[in-house]
């Protein structure tokens, strides 16, 4: 990504509606995988690293981002080491395997995306899982797409496949930001091809808090199941066990 977009993002991840109720929902689906209390945990393309903090609850983590100013960030505010590297290569050498990778929002920037889901399985242990998100739906492209270097928005079945061609095993499947689904596709369709949506500026503070509370109310909503529609995808998949 362009370095106004890295910078941009270390301003607002902490504060922005949808980073806040992304991590609320992600730390509900991390708990549901019942993760050994001493996990080893890999999070790939971490950025300035707003997510560590959340990830750290849950084992011991390290972050993988090739960018080399949002490594140095992302360490020094959250104390978490991160390493640099490339997928599906160069990938660093890794003392151990993982028992938990998560890759939110970074497949879909990379080219060989296969290769990349690959390459990650090849770096857990057996039983341990992939916890990844993406961007759905080709038919909602917009500029903020452009702008964030994105090579696609998937569909469900090729995004399950990924996972499944890489010899995991899909353990969950959902859509989710589905309550604000029709207003965000609404803009998307009206301004695609036009000037960016200015859904990287953190809006002011009574509206930031209820979008906020609007999206991360589906955390209460995936815990009764999977939602049948949504701005974005999330998959758990699981390595197999040897033997």
């Amino acid at each position: 990504m362009d370095r106004s977009v890295y910078e941009n993002m270390r301003r607002i991840e902490r504060t922005h509606w949808w980073f806040c109720a992304r991590r609320r929902i992600l730390s509900e689906e991390l708990r549901r995988m019942d993760i050994p209390s001493d996990a080893r945990i890999l999070e790939v393309g971490c950025g300035t690293g707003g997510n560590l903090g959340m990830l750290s609850h849950f084992g011991h983590v390290v972050g993988l981002e090739p960018d080399e100013e949002s490594r140095a960030y992302a360490a020094r505010e959250t104390g978490v080491p991160v390493v640099g590297g490339f997928l599906p290569e160069p990938v660093p050498e890794f003392e151990a395997p993982f028992d938990v990778i998560a890759a939110f929002d970074v497949i879909e920037h990379l080219d060989r995306d296969l290769d990349s889901v690959a390459a990650l399985m090849r770096l857990l242990k057996p039983g341990g899982r992939i916890i990844s998100t993406v961007p759905a739906h080709a038919w909602m492209w917009s500029e903020h797409d452009v702008v964030h270097h994105h090579k696609r928005r998937y569909r469900r079945e090729d995004f399950v496949a990924l996972f499944q061609k890489a010899g995991g095993r899909i353990r969950r499947m959902t859509y989710f930001n589905s309550l604000l689904f029709p207003p965000i596709a609404a803009v998307r369709l009206v301004k695609r091809g036009g000037k960016r949506e200015g859904d990287d500026v953190v809006p002011a503070a009574v509206v930031n808090w209820a979008l906020g509370a609007v999206f991360g109310f589906e955390r209460i909503l995936l815990r009764m199941g999977s939602l049948p529609f949504g701005v974005s995808m999330l998959v758990v998949a699981e390595k197999p066990a040897c033997g």
